[in-house]
């Protein structure tokens, strides 16, 4: 099964520790946050991982070159940032006769089980499933509403009157209909321009594993110390 990494970004808020350093070489209790991405994806029986890179892009290279684990990795170098929906459709036909790919944000830590959600994804029979978490202070997130059927009612980034606790957790799964919900500007992100077309054709499956998007200088630091591991 195939998955993007999207490790593109900057990592503006998590500076002077991205000054030199990709975000998602960053360790975590010692292990950097890309080998542990790379490990729960062998663990779920996903072998093929296609990561966008633009800052510290060949730091990046340079370690993968050095560490393998099994899983097959494609790496797609982005000289203008395409946005996280911009990078799956650049690179549609990839995955154009997949049933279901995975969409990761390389700053998400989790031990989440992909086993089960894709379980429910398959269920559903929709063209994604929209993994979810509870979070304390949703005005920060992209919030998620959704009824008993566990259907998307309603996605909006940061509001300001969040209806829900359920935010957004950066981790996805879809089929090749996605790519008809992705606009043609670009750079095109999933939290503002995707996800909220998704109303009734998503799943929400929620995640109760460990899960913490380290994005900021405060939560990586909260995540040294409670990391369970794998």
């Amino acid at each position: 099964m195939k998955a993007f990494l999207l490790a593109a970004g900057h990592g503006t808020r998590l500076r002077p520790l991205t000054d030199h350093t990709p975000k998602c070489l960053l360790p975590v209790c010692g292990v950097p946050l890309l080998e542990l991405w790379l490990e729960l994806c062998r663990l779920h029986a996903i072998d093929e991982v296609l990561i966008n890179l633009h800052a510290h892009a060949s730091a990046v290279g340079d370690y993968l070159i050095h560490h393998k684990n099994g899983v097959r990795i494609k790496i797609m170098e982005e000289p203008q940032l395409l946005g996280s929906a911009g990078t799956v459709w650049a690179n549609r036909d990839w995955v154009s006769d997949a049933a279901s790919f995975w969409i990761f944000y390389a700053d998400v830590l989790t031990r989440a089980n992909l086993t089960s959600m894709l379980r429910f994804h398959k269920s559903r029979e929709l063209p994604a499933t929209l993994g979810v978490n509870r979070v304390s202070e949703p005005s920060r997130c992209g919030v998620v509403t959704t009824g008993h059927d566990r259907i998307l009612q309603s996605f909006v980034e940061k509001p300001k009157k969040p209806r829900s606790t359920l935010a957004f957790s950066g981790i996805m799964l879809a089929t090749p209909q996605l790519l008809n919900f992705i606009p043609s500007d670009r750079p095109a992100d999933f939290g503002f321009h995707v996800l909220p077309r998704l109303t009734g054709n998503a799943g929400v499956y929620e995640i109760s594993e460990y899960l913490i998007d380290i994005g900021t200088k405060e939560t990586y630091e909260t995540a040294q110390k409670p990391w369970p591991g794998l």
